[in-house]
């Protein structure tokens, strides 16, 4: 057993391991805020363990590249998803007062982060009034 396979089996298991403690957690975890972060940080971590313990073992090029891009693709798609993902989980707690997913320290941190998505036309319906009640020649 040479060097580069210790390095794959080690990178193998650590990477099954972030994986299998990533889906513990999304199961554990009590509210939607954590289990995002336990859905994406270690899992992104654990499957490029994943793909370099088999990209080290394989060590053919053809299957590196199509390892690097999955690894791409995770990178690329597991912020996007999270995000979308509280995004709903934050909407559906405003519509749900009883619903106890989204903390209020969390709720106002969001607050801060999101646009308000209905107030956008009123705000430019507003602003296009005020410009109308101007006299003309003025900017």
């Amino acid at each position: 057993m040479t060097v580069v396979d210790w390095i794959a089996s080690a990178a193998l298991i650590l990477g099954a391991s972030l994986s299998l403690f990533a889906g513990l957690a999304v199961l554990r975890f009590p509210d939607t805020m954590a289990r995002i972060h336990a859905a994406t940080k270690p899992q992104v971590l654990g499957i490029m363990l994943l793909m370099l313990g088999v990209g080290l073992r394989l060590q053919t090029p053809g299957v590196i590249g199509l390892l690097l891009l999955i690894v791409i693709l995770q990178f690329v798609t597991a912020p996007v998803s999270a995000h979308l993902t509280v995004r709903v989980a934050y909407r559906n707690a405003e519509q749900d007062d009883e619903d106890q997913s989204v903390t209020p320290e969390d709720r106002a941190h969001l607050d801060e982060r999101l646009p308000a998505s209905d107030d956008g036309p009123q705000q430019m319906g507003q602003a296009t009034a005020d410009e109308s009640d101007r006299p003309a020649g003025r900017g």
